[in-house]
């Protein structure tokens, strides 16, 4: 075993090339996760020699990553944007799910002759979109919120079904009329357990008085993380369990809220660049070969039937027009974690897994290069784009303890509504009142005449009983302007 200051020099290293991969991705138009798969092909067996074949260890490995990179998505996802489309998104987690199964299980019997439950977990395996994905490719291309939204919370919840679909079709254990029971089980006690230690660890966090800022985000992060002990350890689904928690985390009054989302963003990129570059090593390239075929056959399927069917099945209850439904169709983005759910069935000792492991590989490297490089024009093509493009306002509160206050810092993204407001007109609740303005890397001490600017940054001191009644009318000036009513926003 190479020596404890090599392997930390390698991980170094990977890590540097993985975030320098994000510039070169954005640049070249190209996926970022495809390059950090390729780094890990590019450092196995086949070309610099590092050989690693533990399936186990790559499976759970690849599941703690997932669990960090949903802890990410759940911390970031705003409640108010995903609101609107709770009912899509659920329904493409799960109807979307059984029918994408069905669709892909019967086509893959006929097509490739393989055995019902294989073909059953094949399509299991290959129904669910990816987290890491969705949460790097599509919060740039631009769509509607509802979409996004939809797609968000798709990609989140859908892992938890698919995984006990995976379980269940991997093994010899006979499925019956109780199997139903207990998957309604595992995922609304998974959901029940998320959303409990979710607003617990709220309530704990806001109470806590931590004497360092830095420790907010391990706080926060280490209660979403034990969510998904606690869901596995109560037999019921810790995935859904640690994105429900980390969503109600992530939309509740958090200090350092924007301190704990940018330390969880960090360590989502980590996940990813760890996940991916480790997938990459597992690869065997020579026999990738072989399982190009029968890959390209399954890849049509999901996207020429089995995901247009899905969509359908799950959007159309909810009156979802034709050209969302096209573009939730191709948004389907496949990553690591069909991967992953490969990788389990081969541990469960599933007939033929390891030719599922290859196709699986394959298909997600042909999928993310048609997909991830062709969402922005599709969304385009089927006018589903944000006519403007703004980015959330970001407002992010710290306590100040000994004084029974909070410091609330604000920045103005490009296309806010706040811009042209006065201070004067913003009308603040009593206990609360704009003390600093930064401007062009210049502070200055504001009066009602100051008028805001995009990429304003405010420092608003609010009594505690003040903060969220101060947070609020922030949020509805800028998504309303300055007539906005006293409370609440209204999404764009």
């Amino acid at each position: 075993m190479p020596d404890l200051e090599i392997l930390l020099g390698i991980a170094a290293a990977v890590v540097l090339i993985g975030v320098l991969a994000v510039r070169v991705s954005v640049r070249v138009g190209l996926p970022s996760l495809l390059l950090y798969l390729g780094i890990g092909v590019l450092l196995g067996e086949s070309v610099l020699g590092i050989e690693f074949s533990d399936a186990l260890l790559t499976e759970s490995i690849g599941l703690a990553a997932l669990v960090l990179i949903l802890i990410e998505g759940g911390l970031t996802t705003r409640w108010d944007a995903v609101k609107p489309s709770l009912g899509v998104g659920i329904a493409l987690s799960t109807v979307a799910v059984i029918v994408s199964i069905g669709v892909v299980g019967v086509s893959l019997h006929v097509l490739l002759d393989l055995e019902w439950r294989t073909a059953f977990l094949w399509g299991a395996v290959l129904s669910s979109t990816d987290a890491a994905a969705v949460f790097s490719v599509l919060r740039g291309v631009g769509v509607s919120r509802r979409l996004a939204g939809a797609l968000e919370l798709e990609s989140g919840m859908n892992d938890a079904p698919v995984v006990l679909a995976v379980l269940l079709l991997a093994t010899e254990d006979p499925i019956t009329w109780l199997t139903p029971i207990l998957v309604v089980y595992e995922l609304g006690a998974g959901a029940a357990i998320g959303v409990l230690l979710g607003l617990g660890g709220a309530w704990a966090l806001r109470r806590a008085a931590l004497p360092s800022t830095g420790l907010y985000p391990l706080a926060a992060i280490a209660v979403c993380v034990l969510a998904y002990s606690s869901g596995q350890l109560a037999h019921a689904s810790g995935l859904l369990a640690t994105y429900v928690c980390a969503l109600v985390l992530g939309n509740s009054e958090l200090p350092h809220r924007g301190g704990v989302q940018s330390f969880a963003e960090g360590t989502g990129w980590l996940a990813q660049i760890g996940l991916f570059v480790l997938l990459g090593l597992y690869a065997t390239p020579s026999r990738l070969l072989d399982a190009l075929v029968p890959a390209l056959i399954a890849g049509l399927v999901l996207l020429l039937a089995a995901r247009p069917l899905s969509v359908l099945a799950a959007a159309t209850p909810f009156r979802v027009p034709w050209r969302e439904q096209a573009f939730l169709s191709w948004s389907g983005l496949r990553g690591a974690v069909p991967i992953v759910l490969a990788l389990i069935a081969l541990t469960e000792g599933a007939p033929g897994a390891e030719m599922l492991v290859d196709v699986v590989f394959v298909l997600v490297v042909v999928l993310t290069l048609l997909q991830g490089t062709t969402l922005p024009a599709v969304a385009r093509l089927l006018g589903v784009t944000q006519t403007v493009e703004t980015q959330d306002i970001e407002v992010d509160a710290a306590p100040l303890d000994e004084l029974g206050a909070d410091l609330i810092q604000v920045r103005v993204p490009v296309g806010s509504r706040l811009r042209g407001v006065y201070l004067s007109e913003l009308r603040l609740p009593t206990g609360a009142v704009v003390s600093l303005v930064v401007r062009d890397g210049q502070a200055f001490t504001p009066n009602g005449e100051t008028r805001l600017r995009e990429r304003d940054q405010l420092l608003v001191i609010a009594t505690s009983g003040a903060r969220h009644a101060a947070e609020e009318r922030i949020r509805a000036v800028d998504a309303g302007g300055r007539l906005a009513r006293w409370r609440g926003s209204t999404p764009r």
